[in-house]
């Protein structure tokens, strides 16, 4: 979801609302330079504490989402009566706990369940809730700095007012989610919540023991990595804000469109070119800012008026953007903010997952690619070129330089900087390119400002949403559910990785209907992980590799396919928040340009399944096949994988569209589909037999003369 600035010209709150971001910009920013600094040796815990540093990190979140969504609708969504029944279940626990509480601390938890919870049911309510939420938003850090030592030894025995603090919290972070997300998520934190009040109800495998309000609340307000200011609140504070930070101060100094100029310059006049604009503006964008949507309406704008003169049909269009924006979200090096998680899980450095990264981006941008350029030829489309103003090689030249702050982080990360040190360092030298070029230098500071504001506005809805997923995290490890459901998963599948897979698969999709990619990773990670490495490693150990590579090998893998599929739900019909984006500009209907987004990349469904089934498929991630056998015999995988699925990229993209060289029959269309499929499955003597049949439909005179020819 994309959070416009209020209206000019700005209200005195507006003002407030730009400057408190810019302040939750600047903590971050300091916090890079804090080590270095005379402050460093003062021992500031708010400076100093990293349990501190996150508590403030969502303090501005907080501040921030209530002080937006006062500009945003206020309107009763269909999920408002499920959110508020679901938020009933912890209110009557907190009233009436297990152990004694005084008045006090119960009225300020009422307090703040009503400012999170009723303007959903009662809109009237909203705004002036939302500047009451401000004011509340301060004591439970206030809270936190003042008692933080104590806190930490009273995590399973909490005082009332520790509980009322931590209730009071976790509403507000609901309350702001669902201010600017929806109903879903937070319904989702208050399910597994309740399911930990009222485990011993639940039937068969899914009984567990009853955990008290006072447990509950004190573990999430009071313990380290277990709480609400856990490891994945950190990947907020961490990593995300940064690269939000980056993505918004070059929109504010206007560099984004050129970067998209740059995209326009590498491509020629052609029936094809909004399509390869399209997938390769994605790709550069998705370097700078890893938002899905963002990325998909700033392309979608750029490209249209290319598609209306070419003669694209509208849908298709629509579908070609919609599916290349959500590259961002695998683009490296900045990716989205599952990669951070995945990094901080799995305890891996983030250049390793930005080269697991490379090969189902290429795939995916090869998918786009392939079926622009059929789908042009076989429509007889009119050749369209770019308007740059200079020869594109000139232009090239010119501002190529535009790219060397994605060289300096990924320079900086292969030397072991820190994630946010690089990203901080490549802002400033954004901002010194800007300023010197005289072609591109703003006018006065103001942008600066307004980069920082922007940018940490950028990273509200994401920073809540990921604060809400460490709650979600939190209150699954306090009730040992993953590990009943990795079990099901066991046994429903037969201990079957196919079919494991495939549920896991229709699981990331379905829960991607309704909440961002980031919770739905997490909540797959947590719940099918531990089943599928399971099943993985003995099939990779079939396969011949020893079980200590086997394992590693599977987790790299089946964390890469849940990264994958928590992606793909953001392009895939009902929901699909890219082909909202893309229909918003095109002015097509969302739900058909879903549709259209699933056909024009149909092979992006099957690159997950394949780089996890086998150990020979994870050779398309480099990664775990690197780590796990002898160069020579790496490589030679790797080779072999990229080339026989590309071939079965191209395949399937021409049987989408119905065109080789020539116009498909329908039966030729379905029997390249299936020769892609195979293409795709990691045995040698299948894929080059589906190769070499698959040539046939790419000579002219197969089977006569073609429908429409």
């Amino acid at each position: 979801m994309e959070l416009e600035r209020p209206a000019s010209p700005p209200t005195p709150l507006a003002r407030l609302t730009d400057w408190v971001l810019a302040l939750g910009a600047l903590f971050s920013l300091y916090l890079v330079l804090h080590p270095f600094t005379p402050l460093s040796r003062a021992e500031i815990p708010i400076l100093d504490q990293v349990q501190l540093q996150r508590s403030t990190h969502v303090l501005f979140l907080l501040l921030g989402a209530y002080l937006v969504s006062f500009y945003l609708p206020r309107k009763r969504t269909p999920g408002a009566w499920v959110y508020f029944l679901f938020s009933l279940v912890p209110l009557y626990n907190f009233l009436f706990p297990n152990i004694p509480m005084p008045l006090a601390p119960k009225l300020t938890g009422l307090l703040y369940w009503g400012v999170a919870v009723l303007p959903a049911l009662l809109p009237g309510l909203k705004r002036p809730a939302d500047l009451l939420a401000v004011l509340l938003a301060l004591f439970p850090t206030l809270y936190q700095l003042r008692y933080f030592e104590e806190l930490v030894y009273r995590a399973v025995l909490p005082e009332p007012w520790d509980m009322a603090m931590s209730f009071g919290l976790i509403m507000l972070v609901l309350g702001a989610v669902y201010r600017l997300l929806g109903p879903v998520m937070p319904v989702l934190v208050l399910f597994f919540f309740s399911y930990n009040l009222y485990a011993d109800l639940f039937p068969g495998a899914f009984r567990g023991s009853r955990q008290g309000i006072d447990l509950l609340l004190g573990k999430t307000f009071n313990e380290t990595e277990a709480g609400i200011y856990g490891l994945i609140t950190g990947v907020s504070a961490k990593y995300l804000v940064y690269f939000t930070l980056l993505s918004g101060m070059i929109a504010a100094l206007g560099l984004g469109k050129v970067v998209a100029n740059l995209a326009l310059a590498l491509v020629g006049k052609s029936p094809a070119t909004p399509g390869r604009v399209t997938g390769i503006a994605s790709v550069f964008m998705g370097m700078f800012s890893g938002s899905g949507a963002a990325d998909t309406q700033f392309v979608a704008a750029l490209t249209k008026p290319l598609y209306e003169r070419a003669g694209y049909d509208r849908l298709v269009a629509a579908g070609l953007v919609a599916t290349a924006g959500t590259i961002a979200l695998i683009t490296p090096p900045v990716l989205g903010s599952i990669a951070f998680i995945m990094v901080e899980i799995l305890e891996i450095p983030l250049l390793k997952v930005i080269v697991m990264t490379i090969g189902p981006a290429l795939l995916y941008l090869t998918t786009v690619l392939a079926f622009n350029e059929f789908y042009a030829r076989k429509m007889g489309l009119k050749p369209v070129a770019p308007e740059l103003g200079m020869s594109r090689g000139a232009y090239i030249l010119r501002y190529g330089f535009i790219f060397l702050p994605i060289l300096l982080i990924v320079a900086m990360l292969y030397l072991g900087y820190e994630v946010r040190t690089a990203a901080s360092l490549a802002l400033v030298l954004f901002v010194a390119l800007a300023y010197l070029d005289p072609t591109l230098r703003p006018k006065g500071l103001g942008p600066l400002f307004q980069g920082l504001a922007d940018g940490f506005r950028t990273l509200l809805p994401i920073g809540t949403a990921v604060t809400a997923a460490n709650l979600i995290f939190a209150n699954m490890v306090i009730s040992g559910l993953p590990s009943k459901f990795s079990q099901l998963l066991q046994q429903v599948s037969g201990e079957s990785l196919l079919l494991a897979t495939l549920i896991t698969a229709l699981f990331s999709l379905v829960l991607g209907m309704g909440v961002p990619p980031t919770a739905t990773y997490v909540l797959t990670s947590a719940l099918t992980a531990p089943a599928i490495i399971a099943l993985a490693v003995k099939n990779f150990t079939a396969e011949g590799l020893s079980p200590e590579a086997a394992q590693k090998a599977a987790l790299l893998a089946t964390h890469m396919f849940l990264f994958y599929y928590a992606v793909l739900a953001d392009v895939t019909p009902p929901v699909a928040l890219s082909a909202y984006a893309a229909a918003s500009v095109f002015g097509t209907n969302p739900l058909q340009t879903g549709v259209y987004a699933a056909r024009v990349a149909l092979s992006k469904y099957l690159v997950g399944f394949f780089f996890l089934l086998t150990y020979s498929g994870s050779a398309l991630l480099i990664a775990p096949v690197l780590e796990t056998a002898p160069p020579g015999e790496a490589w030679a995988l790797i080779l072999w994988r990229f080339l026989a699925v590309g071939a079965g990229v191209i395949y399937l993209s021409a049987s989408g569209a119905g065109y080789t060289r020539r116009p498909l029959e329908r039966w030729e269309a379905w029997a390249l589909g299936i020769l892609a499929a195979l293409l795709f499955v990691p045995q040698p003597y299948l894929n080059l037999a589906a190769f070499l049949l698959g040539l046939l439909f790419f000579r002219k005179g197969l089977t006569g003369k073609p429908k429409g020819a």
